[in-house]
This record gives structure tokens, C-alpha cells and sequence, in this order.
């Protein structure tokens, strides 16, 4: 039973975490009908910048804000200069185009910052808390309950602010909602801007606990759009239940069958959804096949 407990934290807290990576492409996908292949890359600039900010003598506090902010401007000018002007173009050739902004940030990365492994001191102490015979460490309890809270917050922003509706209304039909003033430009950028900042609260919340690197976004980003995907594209509560789901199949197969296999499950996963259920589990709207 400890030994089962043990491996449901482990999978809540990666899951977690894949569950904010998941609700950035679902932010962007529907503002826009598109697969941000960069919110790995945001995850991955969060942590090394807060990183870094922090080794440079910042107090932590100032430097996790400063590197949410570092990354929200990164969506920003990303959606600015690189997606804006690429609007009329076919929504694969837009998806191709953010497989390329994840690759300049990697490498703009790994040329500024190195390619050595970092990790950010944990928010509240290392020493883990014993639960029935498991031990869960304080960080986890901060990734779990900050992850609750940015659902709780997104939930409220979507559904009781004007912006956030408007934004919803962009989702449903880009036409109709053009038509009763949303400006569909600014819902696009906002959500860049917001799928950013998610990702980067992601990336510093799992920095302490998984160290952080040039290449840490390629794995989280893939990670978060299959449980994307497991939920249907588009659903923020299918994003969430996709990214736990996942991260509790990851952690029982590699505590049950092999470490070696944690990283192939979530792909084997993919493909049998894929092939049996490509709206995902709870039905979204169909995707353009890439």
C-alpha cells in the first residue's frame, strides 16, 4: 500500500505539471485552431531564468516573478512578429512555423545559458512529509495546490470576466464573434501572453524537484500535448483530468514495469488514442490532421 501511495504522488505532481502544460495549448488551439509546439520551450525559459535570476542574487520571490514576466514578454513578441504576420497562412503551416520558434529558443538557450542541468532551491524546505508509509516533499504540496489554484483562476477568468468570454466566444466562432465587436487579434495575443505565463509557472514549479535545461521544454512539451490530446484538444477540464491521468500512467509503469519505460508510455498512450479515440476522451472538436 505505501509502495502504491508513493507512486500515486510522484504521478499527481509530474501530472500536474503536464496538466499546465496542457491547458497552454489549449488556450492557444482555441483562440486559434492552433498547436503551439513552443509551450515546452515557456516551461523551459521559466525555470532557467528564474534559475539564474536567482544565482545572480535575486531574492526568490522577485526572481520567479521576473521570470514569469521575462516569459510572458517571450509570448508576446513571439505572437507579434512571428505568428500575427502568418495569420492568413494555413493553420499547418502555423503549427510547422511554432516548430521552429521552439527550436530558435532551445538554441538561443543553450548558446546564452550552457547545456549543464540546473535546479531551483525548493520553495519550503526539503524535507519530505511522511503520508501512510509514503513520503511526499514539500514541493510537491506547492505544485499540486498552486496548480489547483491556476485552474481555479482560469475557470473564474473564462467564465465571469468579459475578456475571458470574449475569448470563449473567439473559440466557438471566430466569425460570429468578429461580428459582435471581439477584437480576434487581441484574443490571440492574450492567449500567447497567458499560455506563456502558465507555462512558466509550470517550468519554476517543477525546476526544484526535476532539474531544468537547455532541452528540459522538448519532453514537457510533448508530454503536455499528448495529455492535451487525452483530454481533447480544447477542453480545459479534459486538459487537467489528461495531464494527471498521464502522469499516474507514467509513474505506475516505470514503479511496476521499468524505468526504463516512463518516457515511451505516454507516446504508446498517444497512439492508441489516436487510433480509437483521435476527439479525445471527452470529445472535443476534431483537429486538422498534421
Amino acid at each position: 500500500m505505501a509502495q502504491f501511495l508513493q507512486f500515486v504522488f510522484s504521478g499527481i505532481t509530474v501530472g500536474a505539471t503536464y496538466a499546465l502544460a496542457a491547458l497552454g495549448f489549449s488556450i492557444i488551439y482555441n483562440a486559434s485552431g492552433i498547436i503551439n509546439f513552443a509551450q515546452g520551450e515557456f516551461m523551459m525559459i521559466g525555470g532557467m531564468a528564474a534559475v539564474f535570476l536567482a544565482a545572480a542574487g535575486i531574492p526568490l520571490p522577485l526572481a520567479i516573478v521576473l521570470a514569469v514576466c521575462i516569459v510572458a514578454l517571450t509570448g508576446l513578441i513571439i505572437e507579434k512578429l512571428m505568428i500575427e504576420p502568418a495569420r492568413d497562412a494555413e493553420i499547418v503551416s502555423i503549427i510547422i512555423i511554432t516548430i521552429g520558434i521552439s527550436m530558435i529558443l532551445r538554441g538561443l538557450v543553450e548558446v546564452f545559458l550552457g547545456k549543464a542541468n540546473h535546479a531551483l532551491p525548493s520553495f519550503s524546505g526539503e524535507k519530505p512529509l511522511a503520508v501512510l508509509g509514503a513520503t511526499i516533499l514539500p514541493q510537491s504540496l506547492w505544485v499540486l495546490g498552486v496548480s489547483t489554484l491556476l485552474v481555479v483562476v482560469l475557470g473564474f477568468f473564462f467564465g465571469r470576466t468579459r475578456t475571458g468570454k470574449a475569448m470563449l466566444a473567439a473559440s466557438y466562432n471566430r466569425l460570429a464573434a468578429q461580428l459582435v465587436g471581439v477584437n480576434t487579434n487581441s484574443v490571440l495575443l492574450l492567449s500567447f501572453i497567458l499560455s506563456a505565463t502558465i507555462g512558466a509557472i509550470g517550468g519554476i514549479l517543477i525546476a526544484p524537484i526535476a532539474t531544468t535545461s537547455y532541452d528540459a521544454g522538448l519532453m514537457l512539451g510533448l508530454k503536455g500535448f499528448v495529455a492535451a490530446t487525452l483530454g481533447g484538444l480544447g477542453n480545459g477540464l479534459g486538459a487537467v483530468v489528461g495531464g494527471l491521468f498521464l502522469g499516474l500512467f507514467e509513474a505506475m509503469t516505470a514503479g511496476y514495469i521499468s524505468s526504463a519505460y516512463k518516457d515511451a508510455a505516454p507516446f504508446i498512450l498517444i497512439l492508441l488514442i489516436l487510433t480509437f479515440r483521435p476527439q479525445g476522451v471527452f470529445g472535443a472538436k476534431q483537429t486538422d490532421r498534421v
